[in-house]
């Protein structure tokens, strides 16, 4: 029986005739309606006519996740008074439940894209909405891009919803072809905001890091919460393990059930917190909650103002989930939750005042994924560089070029770029390309069943509670009973459909577990096998240098096939979390197509290095030196990235050679023109022109230290003009002062040399000395040559300073002259007594 009552008090209804109007008309429409307004439940069951107000329909319904898409389906059979997968059904990877009459199918955005592959028209299918299509899924984007194809091309009566949590629609309605938007208003309650820091700073998260304080803090909050406010508590955080923390930080609470909602929650938890309670309730949920997903009961929110989205280090090759600060779009939709029903309050754990600086959207997926994945599904729909598909967000050039490296790697794509028999069949899998590769060459050498329960494994890691070993981890889940096993099963089984038996490969399918384990990890991460490198962890076949944890059962092998790693945002080295051992025999085999040998001269450990080495990517598998002659232009090379690394200190700098450096790079700045610049890189990028032919002779490090520096820079002189011949009177090597002394100039501040004198050898002088028409910096010495004063004014010098510096040194050095007007008096390097006995008159001091 229907149960009209509940479908009543759904917002969404008063909008229906608006959105059949749209369908009937333009054939596509985006509904915007807030949780809770029955936009997931009600539109799908109007348009499909299960209600009796309209003709029969089949409708599909794509969520961004399992859950959500199985909650869905339930809610909806529930509110017709069925059992699902009579007139509402749901398919999900490894699971489908649909009869003969479903006319709703509710399905997983990743089974629409691979349904659209094996058959674009959608046979039977009158309607299709994306749900949650605010949210920017990748595989939602996909999806869109790829039915709005179908429609303007094979069925232009099909028709396309999107729906939106948010009243940010017109990028979609453009998207669309200008589509009516329709929009739902909610029932909403007002919702209190509590800010709720943490009593002291708590470190940001970085990688999958939650620093355990802020974790803490928000277990201290929801039992705050329960104290200060009536109703169920909904705690949003940002993963399965945060969930567990903070569960375990609550321990048992009198009278209130804890609840874990997330993906890799049994269907039984997840079911208890969509159904609701009639005693106290706290759900400790991850965002999935935020919009996909209505539980009932909630008053209060807690926000721990963090989420996790994927990010993909290109040069790497690893790919991981980062957590990050929750945009401010995520934090509206969280803190709605708690007006669902009646009045409520959310309990945010950050300041007010960082609220501002949170990002406003979350990324598209689009842009921070990998897109291998995508790239292959673009390439299977006859798009290879996806520049044809109606997409919100051009897929960034740099990933997409990566993405097709990959895939032309793993012999998915042909050198054109288009999709081989192969990369079909990849396709056809449904899991990463990687993952299908290793299950498909996989399945010749380690059996078929076996390499479906490891990639089952791969395709969504194990609990952290496995360990870091992935045969051990492939055993526990052989034996284990939790949800995580049960799902594991599900796909394995899944997956074995796909891996049609091959005729037997070189390890005739006998290969223990942990070899068996290692080949398949191998065949999906070629790139990640890793050799242990003497006590200093592993280094990757990427070139990316890898380390396990503490106490890992794996730490003896000499060779590891990483099967899952990420790199924390502050380090260098990535973490291994999931791996198994190999032979190289095996690294040699999965990863051939990164195998190389040849000669390599290069700068390496301080000097130039000659070798026959046959590598692994990065792994240096074999090396000797090469005996004779080698190539000289390969040596000068090796040569020219010694000087770049170690810097021009490795020729010969005499004190004259370094002085003539500095005076060239005076003259540069000061005077220009055809003076050369003579900075490391300018030096190096002419090093023909000033090092040869020395560079050309030289063989070694010691050669270089043998080389006249300063002889070779004379060559960059600008002798064609014959300004070369000025050098010496344009930048001095010594300034002749009053005294008759030549000092020496110190050019190592190329905007002003320096002209350190004693002080009595400027008497007389006015006008400050100018080196290529730049007043020089004058330091003034006292007559034991100590620092006396500094001056590039020397006029004002004797008007104003000078009578402070007489007063305090004059009865120190009572022997030398210090006449009362500097401006008149003889400049002299002597003392009074030799000055008179000379005739020269000093000047009374």
């Amino acid at each position: 029986m229907i149960r009209t009552d509940a479908l009543a008090q759904l917002p969404v209804r008063s909008v229906l005739p608006a959105l059949r109007e749209a369908l009937e008309g333009p054939g596509t429409a985006v509904l915007c309606a807030p949780p809770g307004t029955g936009k997931t439940t009600l539109v799908p069951l109007a348009l499909a006519g299960l209600l009796g107000d309209g003709p029969p329909r089949r409708v599909v319904v794509a969520e961004p996740r399992r859950i959500a898409a199985r909650a869905a389906a339930r809610r909806m059979a529930w509110l017709l008074g069925e059992e699902p997968g009579r007139s509402v059904g749901h398919t999900v990877r490894g699971e489908r439940v649909v009869g003969p009459r479903t006319r709703v199918e509710v399905v997983t955005t990743g089974v629409l894209v691979r349904r659209l592959q094996r058959d674009q028209e959608l046979p039977g299918v009158d309607v299709v909405i994306i749900d949650e299509c605010h949210e920017r899924h990748l595989d939602a984007d996909t999806a869109a891009a790829f039915l709005l194809d179908v429609r303007a091309t094979l069925r232009p009566e099909l028709r396309l919803v999107a729906a939106s949590a948010t009243t940010d629609a017109e990028g979609w309605a453009r998207l669309l072809d200008g589509a009516p938007v329709v929009t739902a208003e909610g029932v909403s309650h007002p919702v209190e905001t509590v800010w709720a820091p943490p009593p002291a700073p708590v470190r940001p998260p970085h990688g999958m890091r939650v620093d355990p304080a802020l974790l803490t803090h928000v277990a201290a909050t929801v039992r705050r919460a329960l104290t200060e406010r009536e109703g169920d508590v909904l705690c949003f955080l940002p993963g399965v393990g945060e969930i567990g923390r903070v569960a375990g930080e609550l321990g048992a609470l009198p009278g209130v059930e804890v609840l874990q909602v997330h993906g890799r929650a049994p269907a039984a938890v997840q079911d208890a917190a969509l159904a609701g309670s009639s005693g106290r309730r706290v759900v400790l949920a991850t965002s999935v909650a935020e919009s996909s997903l209505t539980v009932p009961g909630v008053r209060v929110v807690v926000d721990s103002g963090l989420a996790r989205e994927p990010r993909t280090d290109h040069a790497r090759g690893l790919s991981a989930l980062t957590t990050v600060r929750a945009s401010q779009a995520s934090g509206r939709q969280r803190a709605g939750r708690a007006g669902r029903q009646a009045p409520g309050a959310v309990y945010r754990c950050w300041a007010e005042a960082e609220d501002a600086r949170l990002p406003r959207f979350p990324p598209p997926e689009i842009k921070v994924a990998d897109l291998t994945a995508f790239a292959l599904q673009a390439a299977c729909w006859g798009d290879p560089d996806a520049s044809g598909l109606a997409l919100l967000d051009p897929p960034p050039a740099g990933a997409m070029a990566a993405a097709r490296e990959v895939l032309s790697a793993l012999g998915a794509l042909a050198p054109d770029g288009a999709v081989t028999p192969r990369g079909e069949r990849f396709s056809g899998v449904g899991v990463h390309p990687r993952l299908a590769r290793a299950l498909l060459d996989g399945a010749p050498e380690v059996g078929g069943a076996r390499a479906a329960e490891i990639v089952a494994l791969l395709s969504e890691e194990p609990p952290r509670g496995y360990g870091d070993d992935l045969a051990a981890a492939w055993r526990t889940a052989r034996r284990g009973q939790d949800a995580y096993a049960a799902r594991w099963r599900r796909e394995a089984k899944r997956l074995a459909s796909s891996a049609r038996e091959a005729p037997a490969g070189p390890r005739d399918g006998t290969a223990g577990d942990d070899a068996a384990a290692g080949l398949v990890a191998a065949l999906a991460f070629p790139e990640r096998l890793a050799r242990a490198r003497g006590g200093d962890g592993y280094l990757m076949v990427s070139g990316t240098g890898a380390d396990l944890a503490p106490g890992s059962a794996l730490r003896e092998s000499p060779w590891l096939a990483v099967a899952v790693a990420d790199r924390p945002v502050d380090r260098a080295r990535a973490r291994v979390r999931l791996a198994a051992p190999v032979d190289e025999a095996t690294a040699r085999w999965a990863a051939a197509p990164l195998r190389r040998e040849g000669e390599e001269i290069g700068w390496t450990g301080g000097d130039v290095v000659a070798r026959r080495v046959e590598r692994l990517g990065a792994v240096e598998l074999a090396v000797r030196p090469l005996d004779g002659a080698t190539g000289a232009e390969q040596v000068r090379a090796a040569l020219l990235a010694g000087l770049e690394r170690e810097g021009l200190g490795l020729l010969r700098w005499t004190r004259d050679a370094a002085e003539l450096r500095q005076r060239l790079a005076f003259l540069h700045r000061a005077v220009g023109g055809t003076w050369p610049d003579v900075s490391d890189e300018a030096l190096l990028a002419r090093a023909e022109e000033w090092l040869e032919p020395e560079l050309g002779r030289a063989r070694r490090r010691a050669d270089l230290a043998r080389i006249e520096a300063g002889a070779c820079l004379r060559r960059l002189l600008p002798w064609a003009g014959g300004e070369a011949a000025r050098l010496d009177e344009l930048a001095p090597e010594r300034l002749e002062v009053p005294s008759g002394s030549r000092v020496r100039l110190d050019y190592a501040d190329p905007e002003r040399p320096v002209l350190a004198v004693k002080l009595q050898e400027l008497f007389g002088l006015t006008g400050t000395p100018q080196v290529a028409g730049v007043p020089v910096l004058v330091h003034l010495l006292s007559p034991a040559g100590r620092p006396a004063a500094v001056t590039a004014d020397l006029e004002s010098f004797w008007k104003d300073g000078y009578r402070a510096v007489r007063a305090e040194l004059r009865g120190r050095y009572p022997k030398h002259p210090w006449p009362e007007d500097p401006a008149t008096a003889t400049a002299t390097r002597h003392t009074k007594a030799r000055a008179e006995r000379e005739g020269r008159g000093p000047g009374k001091g």
